[in-house]
């Protein structure tokens, strides 16, 4: 009996220091700005999306996400991007994905609704039905797409580069 309550005490003892060790290191984690589910992490791992999806931004009026460097966030994306009215995708002569593509749209008045940077080879972009135009610049290279954006259902416009 004696044993079984001093076996129960160890097990209590180790239990609790493991439990305070987790806590600590998750806490040296975030301060240490570790990626990977840190509050301080805007990438996929750090979202509160899930799924491997990256982080939903907001300008103006316009949803958007971007990314899929890694392969949770390829996925998530392509996975996703039958729920948003516009995907591009950015890639290099041999399918290679590009990333820091600079990313603007303007309506059929040319009003700006979207100015930003594409964080990976894919963003999602949520708009109104409409027509757009979609300028994407990768280095000092511009390329220019006209888009309609339906009422319901989605459109997929993509940008290839032949850098080397």
């Amino acid at each position: 009996m004696k044993t079984q309550r001093n076996l129960q005490r160890i097990v209590a003892g180790a239990l609790c220091t493991a439990l305070t060790l987790a806590v600590a290191g998750g806490a040296y984690a975030q301060q240490a700005g570790v990626a990977g589910g840190s509050t301080i992490d805007n990438t996929s791992a750090g979202n509160t999306n899930g799924g491997g999806l990256p982080q939903v931004q907001q300008q103006g009026d316009v949803s958007y996400v971007s990314g899929g460097v890694g392969l949770d966030e390829s996925q998530a994306l392509r996975s996703a991007q039958s729920q948003w009215p516009l995907t591009l995708r950015f890639t290099g002569p041999n399918a290679e994905f590009l990333a820091d593509v600079h990313v603007r749209i303007v309506d059929a008045h040319n009003g700006e609704v979207l100015n930003t940077t594409s964080r990976g080879p894919f963003m999602l972009v949520r708009l109104s039905p409409g027509r757009y135009t979609v300028h994407a610049k990768y280095n000092d290279s511009e390329q220019t797409r006209a888009v309609s954006v339906p009422a319901h259902g989605n459109v997929k416009s993509a940008f290839v580069w032949n850098v080397t």
